[in-house]
């Protein structure tokens, strides 16, 4: 089992900058990728970023590409996303996740199916 904890979230203005954490813990080794999601009220849980360790590297919402940095620590104990320029639009709830199942595309990653370990969540709110 692997469990994750998120933190770092709070207010912040537009343009402004967060950095969440999220620390793993429990059997780490087998974790194959980890990954952001984030929910909004009334709308779906979406895909936000995730780094995988089996080959894959790092991939992003379009979204968020050129705004959001994801990055992992190499003994997978943590991972963090760096979020610049924020806009009200990503004013949400941010979970995050681990996935101990191997996939070869990107694309299974970015479903929150493919993971099976999920955090309590943290929550972001940029004002305009």
């Amino acid at each position: 089992q692997v469990r994750v904890t998120e933190s770092g979230g709070g207010l912040v203005q537009t343009g402004g900058s967060l950095r969440l954490t999220c620390a793993a813990s429990g059997r780490t080794f087998a974790t194959a990728a980890m990954g952001w999601f984030r929910q909004a009220p009334g709308k779906e849980r979406e895909f936000v970023a995730a780094v995988s360790w089996s080959g894959l590297g790092t991939f992003y919402a379009d979204s968020v590409k050129g705004r959001f940095t994801i990055s992992g620590d190499n003994d997978k104990s943590a991972v963090y996303l760096q979020m610049d320029s924020l806009s009200p639009e990503d004013t949400a709830l941010y979970y995050c996740a681990a996935s101990t199942l191997l996939y070869r595309f990107d694309s299974y990653y970015r479903t929150p199916v493919k993971y099976n370990y999920w955090g309590q969540g943290t929550q972001v709110t940029v004002s305009s």
